[in-house]
């Protein structure tokens, strides 16, 4: 089994918080427990604020949301789970004890992981039953965005549990790295320790402000360091000569007393003030969650970034977020459960999101085609015509497409989208779509548009085989029975 069925979270602050909203946009089910008073307040701005980063994300159809259910006690969180998220404040003592308690509860074959960010596996699973299912799960915030998790296992994680982990990580969308030893802080704090020393130096020494140390690494080495990491950077700052000039051109450099990486600064209350007020400053008035938002979006264009690179393959965490939507797009968003061919056919369901709108907060003309593409998508799906099925050789191309604004698509509106087949033979498909709002059910737009069955190797329309026209005809022949709708066959500028 490599699919986590159903997950349980001990503690929900910002990294549990993540945690939770990662499983359940992954439609898997998950029952917390956390004893803190503001648990069910946090856990919703946290999970609300993934769903809007996830709106912005992806255009792939997303699973149901799994179903959130906070519990009484951590033994009713943990009793069915598959994977057992702990995330509860980094103190040995605590988390030992937190952990002990859910072995005791949890099913057999149950895996458990630690968010630790630092704390060694062996003496975590010191006091367990069965040591051999713990293992460092170790991610990085926001959890529902950043996909990296450092997978650690201690003296007495078994190797088949360090495979499972790395198994399941994949179709909800992360990516497990395995850390071959086991060191405080593993191997991204460890980077991240010294970079922070360092500056901390610097704010104390006078020598900047915490503003201009974070435009330091905003508008240079963090937008390389974005795409191709640390060693892949310095590769290409060899020349044609690669990695071996760099390093023989820049390693002496190494032996020079440019750095204070071992001395601990001394962060007195008077270093406290200075950069707390800095810090202050620098937000300009802006809280936690706007930062967050605003955090989310940024990060959401790099990974679209990165997705569309290297020819459409996809590059670093970008070609990490194109394999889980080829996964969704498999899946297929479950168009084919308890639709009604009589009528047009709802097939997408979505909000306008931030990165959906204009300057007047509107929804800008090329994400009504986005949403007319995706509900052309979903239709071609339930005939057959699925990702499996492209990756073969033959899809539909569209080759018109008409688009009337009737309404404002507003942000944060819910709206959905209907279609409806004109007509259709061997190798065309003329739909026509209408975006509505659905609180209303008002039309804000409608597409009318014509498809072709082509072989995408030769180049040219050919017939759909029987298997497609099989599941299209039904819906075709329910559809010839509905009125034309308004507006079908219309060109630009007739009147109505």
């Amino acid at each position: 089994m490599t699919k986590i069925n159903k997950a349980a979270c001990i503690g929900g602050g910002v990294i549990g918080g993540g945690w939770i909203a990662r499983f359940l946009l992954a439609g898997i089910d998950v029952d917390v427990y956390d004893p803190h008073p503001e648990a069910t307040r946090i856990v919703g701005e946290v999970l609300a604020n993934a769903e809007k980063a996830y709106a912005m994300l992806t255009g792939a159809p997303l699973p149901p949301r799994g179903r959130l259910t906070f519990r009484d006690t951590l033994e009713a969180a943990v009793e069915r789970a598959d994977w057992i998220q702990e995330s509860v404040p980094e103190r040995l003592d605590l988390k030992r004890n937190v952990l002990t308690q859910i072995d005791a509860a949890a099913k057999p074959d149950a895996l458990i992981g630690s968010s630790t960010s630092g704390l060694l596996p062996t003496d975590l699973q010191r006091d367990m039953r069965h040591p051999e299912r713990l293992f460092v799960a170790h991610p990085y915030n926001p959890v529902y965005l950043l996909p990296l998790v450092e997978i650690v296992g201690g003296e007495k994680t078994s190797a088949a549990t360090i495979q499972a982990a790395m198994e399941r990580l994949p179709p909800i969308g992360m990516k497990g790295v395995h850390i071959a030893k086991e060191i405080e802080a593993f191997v991204g704090d460890r980077l991240l320790e010294a970079l922070w020393r360092e500056a901390l130096w610097l704010i104390k020494d006078d020598i900047c402000t915490v503003e201009t140390l974070d435009d330091v690494i905003r508008y240079s080495f963090g937008l390389r360091w974005a795409q191709m990491g640390l060693f892949q950077t310095y590769r290409i700052a060899g020349g044609e000569a690669g990695m071996r000039h760099f390093l023989a051109q820049f390693g002496p450099a190494l032996q020079w007393n440019w750095t204070k990486l071992m001395d601990v600064v001394d962060l007195d209350d008077a270093l406290v003030e200075k950069i707390g007020q800095q810090s202050d400053e620098q937000a300009d008035g802006l809280s936690i969650r706007e930062l967050e938002r605003i955090r989310d979006e940024n990060l959401v264009g790099i990974l679209q970034s990165l997705k569309g690179s290297h020819g459409g393959k996809g590059w670093g965490a970008g070609k990490l977020l194109k394999e889980f939507e080829q996964q969704l797009w498999a899946a297929g968003g479950g168009e084919k459960q308890g639709l009604d061919i009589t009528k047009p056919l709802r097939l997408i369901d979505t909000k306008v999101s931030p990165a959906w709108v204009d300057y007047n907060g509107h929804m800008t003309e090329h994400r009504y085609l986005q949403v007319f593409g995706d509900t052309s998508d979903a239709l071609l799906r339930l005939i057959g015509v699925d990702l499996a099925y492209v990756e073969r050789g033959h899809s539909y191309y569209t080759v018109e497409t008409h688009i009337r604004h009737l309404g404002e698509a507003k942000l944060g509106q819910a709206i959905h989208s209907t279609a409806q087949i004109l007509a259709s033979d061997e190798k065309r498909l003329h739909v026509f779509h209408a975006l509505h709002d659905s609180a209303s059910g008002e039309v804000i737009a409608t597409a009318e548009q014509m498809l072709l069955h082509v072989d995408a190797k030769a180049g040219r329309a050919t017939a759909a085989p029987e298997e497609v026209l099989a599941n299209l005809r039904p819906i075709s022949a329910a559809h010839a029975a509905l009125a034309m709708p308004e507006g079908a066959g219309r060109h630009v500028g007739q009147k109505r």
